[in-house]
């Protein structure tokens, strides 16, 4: 009796022989060239992984395999970003300590992992909360506390009291943390900040050397955001304080109306009137509770509060009201910007509200709205000619640019500039749950990084590790950790209380799966040489202005440092599309699990507090709860088919619904691919329709996988077998190829095949057979026959069949020959494609 396809037995006997015989151990192979293939390792917060997640893992596994069946030596490493805000919290809502919490859910995701037979070298495995690792976070942290990239100050921050930390804008969005949706407000702290500012002309340039998405790298690009333009110096009109602004058009300036100041700029409570006090005041504190991303969003009201005073321009003279407003950021160039109404869509909307002057200051040429444009009607923002602009009249926009910054650098009011919107990295977190910085400060005001030999500085044991809600990490609470005396000096000394960002382990690890188990060095030369870059990293297109950017600022500084060999970490990046299903939100913030929803007549409600839900369409994620677990879809399909519709779901980095039900159409196209291999039909003899079949299916799926077209790859190989199936025979060296093609997919049942058609050894290193081009060739040609232009027959024949052949077969078939009552004119013959009758 022919055995039944299995996926529970087979799947589960092959994972064993991969981990026993540590089939995809990773070692030096100069022999061999090198594919480095890797992850963004994820973040082991909840309670285990979603099939969202097993979309990517799967992608790079598929590469993983086949590029090991082309010969390449391959590094595919799986570790942990186990630190960080998503730990901490999922520890505070179960009450179990980070550690212990931390420990479960790694143990869960590594089962998970394994049971979808992702080809990991698991003696590479590493977590970022592990002291082993982060002592060399720690070190790395040295060299740029050494290189005066990382310091001190205080600076307004967004603050989170639920969260009880500060979090980057990055990890803010709408007024409200990404995690977990709860309020944000702004307030002073002491941080600590990278200065990623200095690299921000190399991270920009060196785009061009990165084989990603365009979308992706425009986004890097704008958040870098470098603008060239002038600084400008204004002075207030009755004590001559200089107020500089910068400005991308300078070329404006004589169009400038009024001044515009951050609501937190330090020249703001001097020059403000006692007649203005009060609103401004007033203004100030309700800027306090907004992020920077809600204060400039374009499609906001524009308000603001005038301060009572005036500036002088620096080219006529004429007085301009001062200005606050939320729009303009402290962080962003000077906290100050001239404003150009006539010229600038925010400046005009901001004009019209509160009834200041628009003048133009740039003539639009022959267009319907001229006059509207000229008389501050309507806003002009393109090209023109200079007028009302003394000596800049007649010119146009890049002309005018050049001669006022001329003017403004000869008379000493400006100078040409150069600005980013990149601010500096805020590095600093109020929690336990991280790296802690390894800083002494000195009662002097003087601080030392710590060095090798006293690394990793591990926080104290500590069980009340919920933050504290006054801006000091729970580490603060522990007086004999904090105040210490420094063996090296003998001084006095306290340790830094912050703890590094989720960010920081992340920036590096790729370095560290080059090397994970060395204690003298963080990676030794010739394995960073070996191994790096990273020939193709994968992961979700949120961590574009985040961890990508972070991580490329710290590449840089240690290929500064001499540390690493390139200067770019990840050579080609792709992005996996987001697997999204439905979320369950609080009004105030907050997810409910799908299984405390009830449903009742179209309305969704918490079943713990009767709460109504608002219920949305969401990328799958664990803070949104909405993730479905592989472990089910396992059980009920096998690993094989999860990995398989994962793939076929849709084109890899296009957005996909997630549908439990459609994953039995793999299961159903793996049946049958078993099938065929234990059938009875199966021989050592071949024939020419099966060598075709399988030769144009390598060469198919070949080329799909190298453009990660994996779905499309899938179609092939169910095509292949509809067509295979019918075949009288099945020749046993087609169906290994086609198992071979099978297996960077499906690996077990591959396995499985594999050893059922009489091979001895691995699939995983098998090389793939050369595709021969004489099977591409069609050898017969479809003949389409028309009588006076209108189709009548199509004929699959041999090629190159004569015109006169055709003329014989037509008049042989009836359906053809009635068609040709009346005298033949002419004959319109194309060989191999066309023969068009034309009658009287």
């Amino acid at each position: 009796m022919k055995p039944k396809y299995d996926p529970r037995a087979i799947e589960k006997k092959w994972q064993k022989i991969w981990k026993d015989k540590k089939v995809f151990k990773s070692v030096i192979d100069t022999q061999k060239p090198k594919y480095y293939v890797l992850d963004m390792f994820p973040y082991p917060s909840g309670a285990g992984l979603h099939v969202g997640h097993v979309t990517g893992y799967t992608g790079t596994d598929i590469m993983a395999r086949f590029k090991r069946q082309k010969g390449f030596n391959v590094l595919h490493p799986m570790g942990w970003d186990s630190f960080g805000l998503p730990a901490e919290q999922f520890a505070i809502r179960t009450g179990t300590h980070p550690a212990i919490t931390t420990k479960t859910n790694i143990d869960t995701y590594r089962r998970q992992l394994e049971s979808l037979g992702f080809s990991y070298d698991w003696d590479r495995e590493i977590a970022t909360s592990d002291p082993t690792y982060y002592k060399w976070t720690q070190w790395i942290f040295s060299k740029l506390f050494e290189k005066g990239l990382a310091y001190e100050a205080e600076i307004n921050v967004n603050y989170c009291p639920t969260l009880g930390t500060v979090l980057a804008n990055e990890e803010v969005e709408n007024g409200k943390s990404k995690e977990g949706g709860y309020p944000v407000e702004r307030r002073p702290l002491k941080q600590w900040v990278l200065r990623i500012t200095a690299y921000a002309d190399r991270l920009l340039a060196d785009l061009d050397l990165l084989d990603w998405p365009d979308h992706l790298k425009k986004l890097q690009s704008n958040w870098i955001g470098r603008s060239e333009g002038a600084m400008i110096t204004y002075v207030e009109e009755c004590s001559h304080e200089p107020i500089t602004v910068f400005t991308t058009r300078p070329d404006t300036l004589f169009g400038a109306t009024y001044l515009v100041l951050a609501p937190e700029h330090p020249l703001v409570d001097q020059f403000t009137t006692d007649g203005q006090k009060e609103d401004v005041d007033e203004y100030r504190r309700k800027t306090a509770a907004k992020n920077d991303l809600d204060r400039t969003d374009l499609a906001k009201e524009k308000t603001g509060v005038w301060t009572g005073t005036y500036a002088l321009n620096p080219t006529t003279g004429h007085k301009i009201p001062i200005w606050i407003a939320d729009y303009v950021l402290m962080g962003y160039g000077t906290g100050a910007v001239m404003a150009v109404p006539a010229h600038d869509e925010r400046d005009f909307e901001f004009a019209l509200q509160y009834k200041l002057p628009i003048k133009a200051v740039y003539d639009p040429g022959p267009i319907e709205e001229r006059d509207a444009v000229i008389h501050g009607k309507k806003c002009w923002v393109e090209d023109g000619t200079v007028i009302n602009s003394e000596f800049l009249n007649g010119l146009n926009v890049s002309q005018a640019k050049e001669k006022i910054i001329h003017w403004l650098e000869e008379h000493s009011k400006g100078k040409r500039t150069i600005n980013y919107k990149l601010r500096d990295w805020l590095f600093s977190r109020q929690r336990y749950w991280g790296e802690p910085i390894p800083i002494l400060h000195f009662p002097d005001g003087t601080m030392r990084a710590l060095d090798l030999d006293e690394l990793p500085l591990v926080p104290p044991a500590l069980d009340d590790y919920k933050p504290a809600g006054t801006g000091q990490s729970p580490l603060a609470k522990v007086q004999n950790w904090v105040e210490i005396t420094d063996p090296k000096t003998g001084k006095k000394a306290l340790r830094e209380t912050n703890t590094m960002p989720q960010w920081a382990g992340s920036c590096w690890y790729y370095l560290r799966f080059c090397d994970p188990t060395n204690t003298q060095e963080a990676w030794s030369k010739a394995a960073e040489k070996y191994w790096m870059p990273v020939d193709l990293y994968v992961g979700g297109v949120e961590h574009a202005v985040l961890h990508l950017l972070y991580a490329r600022f710290w590449h840089k500084v240690l290929f500064d440092c001499g540390l690493v060999h390139t200067s770019e970490p990840f050579a080609t990046l792709r992005n996996q599309g987001l697997v999204t299903a439905k979320s369950y939100k609080m009004s105030q913030g907050g997810y409910v699990d799908p299984n405390e929803v009830i449903e009742k007549e179209g309305t969704f409600t918490s079943s713990k507090t009767g709460e109504e839900l608002i219920v949305q369409m969401e990328k799958m994620s664990k803070s949104k709860l909405n993730g479905v677990s592989p472990d089910e879809i396992i059980e009920e399909f096998g690993a094989d088919s999860l990995r398989l519709y994962e793939m076929f779901m849709g084109p890899f980095e296009r957005e996909k619904l997630w549908s439990t039900d459609a994953v039995s159409g793999c299961r159903r196209f793996l049946n049958r691919f078993f099938d065929a291999v234990y059938s009875d039909k199966v021989t050592d003899q071949t024939n020419l329709e099966a060598l075709k079949l399988t030769h144009r299916l390598v060469d198919a799926v070949t080329k799909d996988i190298e453009a990660m077209q994996f779905n499309t790859a899938i179609a092939h190989m169910m095509e292949y077998v509809n067509a295979f199936l019918p075949l009288q025979s099945y020749p046993k060296s087609c169906l290994k190829m086609a198992v071979q093609m099978l297996c960077p997919f499906a690996p077990h049942i591959a396995e499985e095949l594999w050893e059922q058609l009489g091979e001895t050894e691995n699939i995983s290193y098998a090389p793939i057979p050369p595709v021969d081009p004489q099977y591409l060739i069609d050898d017969t040609a479809t003949y389409v026959v028309q009588v006076n232009g209108k189709l009548r027959g199509r004929f699959e024949l041999p090629k190159d069949k004569t015109e006169e052949e055709l003329m014989i077969l037509v008049k042989q078939k009836p359906e053809l020959e009635k068609h040709l009552a009346g005298e033949i004119v002419k004959t319109i013959f194309v060989p191999n494609k066309l023969l068009n009758i034309v009658l009287k």
